[in-house]
């Protein structure tokens, strides 16, 4: 879906953060600190591909954190979110929902397609075995973050191009668009 919606944006103003596993550092730090350096300016776009949300989905149910971490995330995330909002950031959350067979076919899907092999990891191996978990984790998140200043979107995702249709039609009326006055250009 990122790629979807940042293949025809300028990538002067619109970029991809893919964070790794917090180094030793990270893990003394705030937890969102280390994406306040992310955030983007004013007129740029930002598209976080996997988020804070780590800590109330993968971090809680794979037990990368405690759980007085996990019920610190709840009680900051909301006001971090307002926070955000009030200095003028648009938010927008998305939850992309597939079923549990859905993802079944997909793993399937890599396991026998060498083209998409590497999209499998033996983390994504042990999430599977731990489908019901997540869901839990899933349901939780939603209901204790979601916000009027930052709601949350489910896409129905299981017919892959049309989540894509159906997520890029809801993000593009977020904004106002008007039609940009452009110089015609010569070619010398």
């Amino acid at each position: 879906m990122i790629k979807r919606i940042s293949q025809r944006l300028n990538p002067r103003v619109c970029r991809t953060v893919a964070l790794p596993a917090p180094n030793d550092r990270e893990r003394t730090q705030w937890y969102f600190q280390r994406y306040i350096a992310n955030l983007p300016a004013a007129a740029e776009y930002v598209l976080f591909d996997r988020s804070w949300y780590n800590r109330a989905g993968v971090e809680h149910v794979m037990g990368f954190c405690s759980p007085a971490e996990y019920e610190e995330f709840f009680r900051s995330v909301p006001e971090f979110e307002r926070m955000l909002v009030r200095s003028g950031i648009r938010l927008l959350k998305y939850w992309f929902s597939i079923t549990d067979e859905e993802q079944y076919l997909r793993f399937f899907g890599r396991i026998h397609d060498p083209m998409k092999q590497w999209k499998l990891s033996p983390m994504d191996l042990e999430s599977r075995r731990r489908w019901e978990a997540f869901t839990e984790a899933k349901e939780v998140m939603l209901q204790r973050s979601h916000i009027p200043e930052a709601r949350w979107w489910v896409v129905h995702a299981v017919d892959k191009k049309r989540a894509r249709l159906n997520c890029i039609d809801h993000l593009l009326k977020q904004f106002p668009c008007t039609e940009v006055q452009k110089e015609p250009v010569i070619l010398p």
